[in-house]
């Protein structure tokens, strides 16, 4: 993996600040899993981090609070067999973890009212089923 990730816009994740540690993973590879790191770890020291605007630091440690130890965010990856294919797919799970959680809070929702006619016609038709079921009642048919 070279260069840099682009989180979102030009803000990008610098190579030399991202921590790699690798390890022998469970899962597919039969004797193969037994001799090789295929299993990825990447860590990313978000308190420290100048790659990311003030503001945009601030948004991602208030949301991944509950991910982070001592301000570094983990990710893992070992569903690949290749070392190669789970530094990627590392890289871009990262990548979108920290895109989701420099977003932009959503606009507030602007509460509307209900126009007085459409709630008219509902009292109308309430009223019509009404006098519907009220006239299937019991009956003195003699």
């Amino acid at each position: 993996m070279s260069g840099s990730h682009v989180i979102r816009g030009s803000v990008s994740l610098p190579e030399a600040e991202l921590m790699w540690r690798f390890s022998r993973s469970s899962g597919p590879g039969g004797q193969h899993v037994n001799t090789s790191d295929s299993k990825v770890e990447l860590s990313f020291d978000l308190a420290k981090t100048e790659a990311l605007p003030a503001v945009w630091k601030q948004r991602a440690l208030e949301r991944l609070a509950g991910r982070l130890v001592d301000g570094v965010v983990t990710v893992r990856s070992s569903e690949h067999r290749s070392q190669w294919r789970n530094r990627e797919a590392a890289a871009v799970r990262l990548t979108a973890l920290l895109a989701e959680a420099t977003a932009p809070p959503p606009k507030p929702r602007k509460p509307t009212r209900i126009p007085r006619g459409i709630n008219e016609r509902r009292l109308r038709e309430k009223k019509q089923r009404s006098e519907t079921k009220r006239g299937r009642g019991a009956q003195n048919w003699g």
